[in-house]
């Protein structure tokens, strides 16, 4: 039984925000102290490690099970399925609906309930839930959907990754400038005229990593002590991911049964371009292999990091061709990867 992407859908906000507009804000220390460098500096080397030239955050009236929403109507439509035999709905995601001016996440009820609402699914046997898994939660969620699938549970599933990060950024830290708002979704069934997922692998390292990524106060010593941002250990975080992502990948890889040569795309979470290009050198130096040149699309420049959504969007936008010298054909294998909080890791080796 083949077990396939037959729609995907993506929704990226309309605000633009650009590096330029941090020009005004005081970055700080994680002690409190002014960072002793003028904002345009500190501004100059974000980009050149993050690749990272603007980024998108959703309008005030949006939250993240809106943006949700929108992008799962586009993956049904092109699915072409009657939404009502949905069987599950899975929405990852981590701090929940945060609505614009408000020091809280709303998880009552589910986004993915949320979603089933709006969409106006009747079919009370198509079940609703949320992923907390860090930015590899869309991958985990897929993951899961295919088990169902495979069981017998379910015939066909809705798979969102969807994030407003914008609303849980400290402006006195300079890693607020990573983060990003968006949604991108699919639909996952079994389908002889699908794509196939040929293997996936899943790893959790807690032992020393568990809080490389966590909710914390302001760095700003006047500001509200009770409001929590994201936070994360940046520096250990691109040594740990480049240390056991390449290793990940490549155990996933040699147990789906596609050779090296026949990848024709890595889509891999972007949260950092430097970290991106160190862990797929890596990879490719465990065959001794050369990097294929376009193998590892990248829109990070244009859209930031915006979590478990970014996976989903990229993956759409190439099937739509909305990305630059960018396609993927029908037989080729594509493997799809990510890390983030927990610390987690994950890939997927998939042939379209």
């Amino acid at each position: 039984m083949k077990i396939g992407i037959t729609g995907t859908g993506s929704y990226l906000p309309k605000i633009v925000t650009k590096n330029s507009d941090f020009l005004d804000h005081r970055f700080l220390g994680s002690d409190g102290s002014d960072i002793d460098s003028p904002s345009a500096t500190i501004i100059e080397k974000f980009k050149a490690i993050t690749g990272i030239n603007e980024r998108r955050y959703a309008k005030a009236e949006y939250n993240t099970s809106d943006l949700g929403f929108f992008a799962a109507e586009k993956a049904i439509e092109d699915a072409g399925i009657d939404q009502e035999k949905i069987d599950y709905i899975i929405f990852a995601h981590n701090f929940g609906d945060v609505t614009k001016g408000k020091i809280q996440g709303d998880t009552v009820p589910s986004l993915a309930t949320r979603v089933k609402h709006l969409l106006k699914i009747k079919n009370p046997s198509c079940v609703a839930y949320d992923m907390l898994f860090g930015c590899p939660g869309w991958i985990e969620s897929i993951i899961q959907a295919k088990a169902f699938i495979q069981s017998g549970m379910a015939k066909m599933c809705l798979v969102i990754g969807g994030e407003t990060l914008s609303r849980v950024i400290d402006p006195h830290d300079r890693d607020s400038m990573i983060y990003s708002d968006g949604a991108g979704a699919c639909i996952l069934e079994a389908n002889p005229d699908a794509g196939e997922i040929l293997n996936h692998a899943s790893l959790t390292y807690s032992y020393d990593e568990a809080y490389y990524l966590t909710f914390d106060k302001t760095y700003n010593q006047d500001g509200c002590k009770d409001t929590r941002f994201i936070k994360m250990s940046g520096r250990k975080i691109y040594e740990f991911a480049c240390k056991h992502v390449p290793q990940a990948l490549a155990d996933c890889l040699d147990k789906s049964g596609v050779k090296i040569d026949e990848v024709k795309k890595i889509l891999i979470h972007q949260a950092n371009e430097k970290m991106d290009e160190a862990i797929i050198k890596r990879f490719f130096r465990i065959y001794s292999k050369e990097i294929p040149k376009g193998i590892m699309p990248m829109i990070i420049s244009k859209m930031g990091n915006n979590s478990v959504a970014t996976v989903p969007i990229l993956l759409d936008r190439i099937r739509k061709g909305l990305v630059q010298d960018q396609r993927i054909n029908r037989g080729d294998a594509v493997i799809f990867a990510s890390v983030g909080a927990g610390m987690n890791i994950n890939t997927l080796v998939y042939r379209f």
